[in-house]
């Protein structure tokens, strides 16, 4: 979960702190930018995507729970959080988590750390039609560069190497997509409270989308014991931990500054694939990489 999901601090408080923000941005990163390696590694491991993606929604349900439990912060979200917490839920956590472990079948995990985090080219178009927003010049090119981006990832000029990561191409897309239908959703309908508050509910229901597809997908799948640490890591350590760093990271830190910060997370992604998964760091990652965080700069900047 990215900083759009959580509650904007006092500009005081993103002047007196920058050095906490900037911690929290480097654990954000580090998490999020290994989550997705790591998971690549649980799959080759033999681990179904749907129950990886389950456990990962339901471990940080329970250790986000645990967490507010004993800080006595841990209470039902009132009658003006739930559309928040239901969008976030079912599209940033449920439809996210179940489309991007498919894609990893298909697409190599630094690409999938590449294309599940463009947003821009779905939100800038999306905030006009549903919100009514007026957008400049300089955001719908942010949305043109984006898309340039995500054109040269798929490598088209490689016909059949882009034929066999297709269907994985058409999942991450409408991950990102469900990813900004959130966003505008909780531009619309803001919590009352604080997401990091109301984080429990959210995985919950996330894991409840996901619990009959990976039942009706993989009724004989489940994680081995060779993929035990790599679950345990994703679902009790990067999603609750890492979506507490991001959401203090964007309170402390200015829009401008988080943004940039948070286009490390894919970039983490791809690096530890190259050193760590053996996958290929060819012209057209880097290319369609550097387009994308063009994108989102220049929609930072308004």
């Amino acid at each position: 979960m990215r900083a759009e999901a959580g509650t904007a601090a006092p500009a005081g408080a993103v002047q007196a702190r920058p050095l906490a923000g900037l911690r929290y941005l480097v654990v954000s990163v580090l998490l999020f930018g290994g989550i997705w390696p790591i998971t690549k590694d649980a799959l080759d491991q033999g681990a179904s995507p749907l129950w990886f993606a389950l456990n990962r929604a339901g471990m940080a349900a329970l250790v986000s729970a645990a967490v507010l439990l004993a800080l006595g912060r841990l209470r039902l979200p009132g009658r003006a959080d739930w559309p928040a917490v239901t969008a976030i839920g079912l599209l940033q956590l449920g439809s996210f988590f179940t489309l991007t472990h498919l894609a990893l079948d298909y697409v190599p995990a630094g690409r999938t750390a590449i294309l599940c985090n463009v947003t821009v080219f779905w939100l800038i178009p999306l905030s006009v039609l549903v919100l009514g927003e007026r957008v400049s010049g300089r955001q719908w090119a942010a949305a043109g560069v984006g898309l340039s981006g995500v054109l040269a990832l798929m490598a088209p000029w490689s016909l059949q190497a882009s034929l066999a990561m297709l269907p994985g191409y058409a999942l991450l897309l409408g991950a990102s997509l469900a990813w900004s239908l959130a966003i505008l959703a909780t531009r619309r309908f803001p919590p009352a409270r604080p997401v990091l508050e109301l984080l429990p509910w959210c995985f919950a229901i996330g894991a409840l989308l996901i619990a009959p597809l990976a039942l009706l997908r993989a009724p004989e799948g489940g994680i081995p014991s060779a993929a035990l640490w790599q679950a345990v890591f994703v679902g009790a350590v990067a999603a609750p931990i890492g979506t507490w760093a991001t959401i203090e990271a964007g309170r402390r830190l200015s829009g401008l500054l988080a943004s940039l910060g948070f286009l490390a997370i894919p970039a983490v992604g791809v690096l530890l694939s190259n050193l760590w998964l053996g996958e290929a760091l060819g012209w057209d990652i880097v290319l369609g990489g550097a387009l994308i965080a063009a994108s989102v700069w220049l929609a930072a900047r308004g």
